[in-house]
């Protein structure tokens, strides 16, 4: 396992030796990590658990918001959005249109994550009325109102558009209501993966504060 930080990381590399003896006790400890160290990209509450362990804790504190792409083509793209995802701890990542994703591009953050297909909008607008979730989309066409001090639901589906064409008609009638991100230099798009973790962040100015979590900035 390699220490160098991977691609677009632009922090120091954190993660701990071997824990030193007598080893904690509990069924959430992975053994192998006691002995040899955890290296991963995870909260310090959660070195030397389980991958499973760690996602039982962060099923009991999801937040209810969720994140939907429709037909994204790059990978990478897809699993930056998924890393966002990951630390604002939502609900689920859904993957809309006939293109599935490789999941290289998470770099194992989807293990801890809810990640579904959707084949079709119809069918994945289907889930969101069941589970009676708005549908807020998220990007720069005609109809779209501005995403800065628009009140958002708390339990929503935040849907994304493909790159560069943007959200097809079918995708656009599902929503609830389009929202673009405002933008003051000449570009007419920004990165999708990028789009994703403003939208999240402004989600998250909204309805979560520093007391929803336990963990000071480490």
């Amino acid at each position: 396992m390699t220490n160098e930080p991977g691609a677009g990381e632009f922090y120091p590399f954190v993660g701990v030796g071997p824990h030193p003896k007598p080893w904690p006790v509990g069924e959430q400890y992975d053994q192998e990590l006691l002995e040899l160290g955890d290296k991963r990209n995870v909260l310090d509450e959660y070195r030397y658990w389980t991958v499973e362990a760690i996602v039982a804790d962060l099923d009991t504190k999801r937040n209810p918001l969720h994140i939907a792409v429709e037909n994204w083509k790059h990978d990478l793209n897809i699993g930056s959005l998924i890393r966002t995802a990951n630390a604002f701890n939502v609900a689920g990542i859904h993957i809309v249109g006939k293109r599935d994703w490789n999941r290289r591009g998470a770099m194992v953050t989807d293990r801890y994550m809810s990640v579904r297909h959707h084949p079709t909008v119809s069918d994945f607008a289907e889930w969101a009325r069941e589970k009676k979730l708005a549908i807020i989309g998220i990007d720069n066409i005609d109809v779209s109102k501005r995403l800065e001090h628009r009140p958002l639901p708390r339990e929503c589906v935040l849907f994304f558009g493909q790159e560069g064409s943007g959200m097809s008609d079918e995708a656009v009638a599902v929503c609830e209501v389009v929202l673009a991100i405002n933008q003051y230099g000449s570009t007419r798009s920004i990165n999708a993966s990028a789009a994703g973790a403003i939208a999240m962040y402004a989600w998250g100015l909204q309805h979560l504060s520093p007391k929803d979590s336990d963990n000071d900035i480490r």
